[in-house]
């Protein structure tokens, strides 16, 4: 298993077309960076996307791989991509660096199945649910500075409109452990807007709820994870515990998340079915 730093994805396509194309030369990197007069450091660096090279900087590398006309516009477009920042980076001073780089996966990603056993996916909470979970669950346990959860609740509420809601939007498929939709965050009243949203937003199109009931038999290791697959970029998996959380990638690796989590939708009940869940859970409430 294989962890990432969490660079954003187009910074480590451009890191990997350029380590691809240097291998291809059959040079290593500590001769490809004598050439040019670096440290093999600087060359790791940027080839493991901990550092975005310079225009010059791939220039430099493109000239001495002697790619084609072609290659080097292209890998410079690349450069140009993945220097542009985000909305969640502009802000980063306010977030941590962590959820900085899962905004931009998320960001990247064109679908995110989601497997939740313990509280209802970030992007499909309530700014009141969200605010209780992050503002006297979380943040006690965690010490969280209090800036970084208010934060945090606005940009998890800027990541349902902008990645939720697009022209062309995210397709979310998540996976929710029954007791959730009975786990007290907040009162009864941020319970039940919770469990009312998140009913109306399952008839999106591309949002898929489904709901695993309580006899259900899940991976007993599997705690709460996010597969996130890209366009033109490797699929990736996020991991979240008590301290935080890590990204994970390598084939075997992520296949093993694929497999949880077909797993899990095989025990979960279908769409309906668990809208019917989640209403039955909105009538509890009430009481």
């Amino acid at each position: 298993m294989a962890e990432v730093d969490a660079p954003n994805p187009r910074r480590r396509r451009l890191a990997q077309e350029l380590r691809r194309l240097r291998e291809a030369t059959d040079l290593n990197g500590e001769d490809a960076a004598k050439r040019v007069g670096w440290s093999a450091a600087k060359l790791s660096r940027i080839e493991t996307a901990k550092t975005l090279p310079t225009e010059s900087d791939v220039t430099t590398l493109l000239n001495l791989y002697e790619v084609g006309d072609g290659v080097f516009g292209n890998v410079q477009k690349l450069r140009l991509t993945a220097a542009q920042k985000g909305w969640w980076e502009k802000e980063s001073a306010a977030l941590d660096q962590g959820y900085v780089a899962y905004i931009g996966f998320e960001a990247e990603a064109t679908v995110m199945r989601n497997w939740e056993p313990h509280v209802v996916p970030g992007l499909l909470q309530t700014e009141e649910y969200a605010r209780a979970l992050l503002g006297h669950l979380v943040q006690p346990i965690n010490q969280i500075p209090p800036i970084w959860s208010h934060s945090r609740v606005e940009a998890r509420m800027r990541r349902q409109r902008t990645h939720l809601f697009a022209p062309e939007p995210l397709t979310l498929q998540v996976i929710i452990d029954e007791p959730v939709l009975h786990r007290p965050v907040g009162d009864g009243a941020i319970m039940r807007n919770q469990l009312q949203y998140l009913d109306d937003i399952a008839t999106r199109d591309n949002v898929e709820i489904r709901i695993t009931p309580e006899a259900t038999q899940v991976p007993m290791t599997t705690g709460p994870f996010v597969h996130f697959t890209f366009r033109d970029f490797p699929d990736i998996v996020y991991l979240e515990d008590l301290t935080g959380g890590r990204f994970i990638e390598g084939v075997e690796a992520v296949f093993s998340y694929e497999r949880a989590f077909e797993h899990l939708a095989k025990g979960a009940r279908d769409e309906s079915d668990s809208r019917r869940l989640i209403q039955e859970a909105i009538v509890q409430w009430q009481t």
